[in-house]
């Protein structure tokens, strides 16, 4: 089985002004202050903040993520943002198909994965998102509901090129409920199993599977050390430095 170093990522969602880069500035600090942080890691904060966080977390090893791109390179689309506007702001990584995207914008699966197409051709590794609501995981069909939305979403690039999938059961977002250590292993499982399938084994177990849905200091520990959880998407608890850290540490 491939080892994969760790991914935490954080996503500001809508939140963040010029005075969350001191935030940003003490997690650097916490991270320098003591042993290398065993995690890649990462933080998208709104686009307004992108390019003073990718200058900002440079010297720390944080690295910067946009939140959504378009489809499309450039364009009469007003308010949208191209992949290739988030490289050259100095992204590395761009989440797409959040299920807040896809519930608010109502972002079908065809159009996460044009977008995650759009992320590799600007050089960019996008983290793509998947999720059960709570009607689906209730009815029982939370597994194959992810398996469908992986199939459309991942593209056929997937086979040469960088790219995460990030497991975020929509019904834990922001509500701090949290799955079972036993729902978590078996849909992280699962979600491995179909990317063996569909690309192969070496490729299918070095891509990695973050989980996502209220991650918190107090629970990161143990759900990074279930298997096939290769990291975390964190939301509310990456906006303060402290929380982040406790979370990164947890690795």
């Amino acid at each position: 089985m491939t080892t994969l170093s760790p991914l935490i990522a954080g996503n500001w969602k809508m939140n963040g002004l010029t005075h969350s880069l001191d935030e940003l500035a003490e997690l650097a600090r916490l991270m320098t202050a003591g042993a290398a942080p065993r995690a890649v890691v990462v933080v998208c904060p709104p686009a307004t903040l992108l390019a003073a966080v990718a200058a900002q977390g440079a010297s720390s090893g944080i690295l910067a993520g946009g939140q959504d791109c378009h489809t499309d390179a450039s364009g009469a689309h007003t308010g949208d943002i191209a992949a290739g506007m988030l490289a050259d702001a100095g992204a590395q990584f761009v989440i797409v198909g959040h299920s807040e995207r896809r519930a608010g914008h109502s972002e079908t699966d065809d159009e996460v994965r044009a977008k995650a197409e759009a992320a590799i051709g600007a050089g960019l590794k996008p983290i793509i998102c998947v999720g059960e609501t709570e009607a689906e995981r209730d009815a029982g069909t939370a597994e194959s509901v992810i398996a469908a939305q992986l199939a459309a979403s991942i593209p056929d690039a997937a086979e040469q090129h960088e790219l995460v999938v990030a497991y975020e059961p929509v019904w834990a977002i922001g509500t701090g409920r949290t799955p079972s250590v036993e729902d978590i292993a078996a849909m992280h499982a699962s979600i491995r199993a179909g990317l063996v399938e569909r690309f192969g084994s070496e490729r299918g177990e070095s891509i990695r599977i973050l989980y996502g849905g209220s991650m918190k200091p107090h629970n990161a520990r143990e759900i990074l050390s279930i298997e096939n959880v290769n990291g975390g998407l964190v939301g509310g608890a990456s906006l303060l430095a402290k929380d982040f850290y406790t979370i990164i540490s947890a690795v």
